[in-house]
């Protein structure tokens, strides 16, 4: 797996990466996010930076039949391998986060997992904005990215799944990125092995 242009490219060898980096704890981890961002059946939810689109699946089965949920994400590669994979209220995608093709006020939920360290940072202001517009009044915002590491062998496994991409990881700017779009924050903390989250609202 390569980080090239901000983007992750070798969608089946970043899989590979994810399954031993969560050693088995992939499902629980990600589930925990879902519930975390209240995810719920019926919602339209967009996923960005979706990867593989693992996070999405996994909050489609939460959004259920009547649900849509949408991953976007700027690598070709990856997100082929998402649509071969999508379930049926599930789509990707081409696209990056500081220039969204979709409507305003057009989700209820907006999640990204292990994305915001790949946007450059002139563009994260924009990111978030664009999270703001297509969120519906009442929206729900969850952000959730790699924490500090510690340790030789977490920062191996961390760089595994983020390249170089970590050498920016703008963790602890992401409730002032957060509110300076206009969210109210609700909640940040840890999830076990190495994320941090940030949980909002659009007012």
């Amino acid at each position: 797996m390569t980080a090239v242009g901000g983007h992750i490219e070798h969608a089946r060898r970043y899989e590979l990466a994810a399954a031993i980096g969560f050693a088995g704890q992939r499902a629980r981890v990600y589930d925990g996010l879902v519930r975390l961002a209240d995810v719920r059946a019926g919602d339209q939810v967009l996923d960005i930076g979706c990867g593989t689109g693992y996070l999405t699946r996994r909050a489609a089965m939460a959004a259920g039949p009547s649900g849509r949920v949408v991953g976007i994400d700027p690598s070709p590669d990856v997100v082929a391998y998402a649509n071969e994979h999508a379930p049926t209220n599930t789509s990707f995608q081409l696209a990056g986060a500081e220039r969204l093709p979709l409507g305003e006020a057009t989700f209820d939920v907006v999640v990204t997992s292990l994305a915001i360290h790949h946007i450059p940072p002139a563009d994260r202001g924009s990111a978030f904005a664009e999270m703001f517009r297509v969120l519906k009044p009442g929206g729900r915002l969850l952000v959730a990215d790699f924490r500090p590491p510690r340790g030789r062998v977490l920062n191996h496994l961390i760089g595994a799944l983020s390249g170089h991409a970590m050498q920016h990881n703008p963790i602890d700017e992401l409730p002032a990125l957060i509110t300076s779009a206009g969210f109210d924050v609700a909640e940040t903390g840890d999830r076990r092995p190495f994320l941090r989250f940030v949980r909002a609202n659009r007012p």
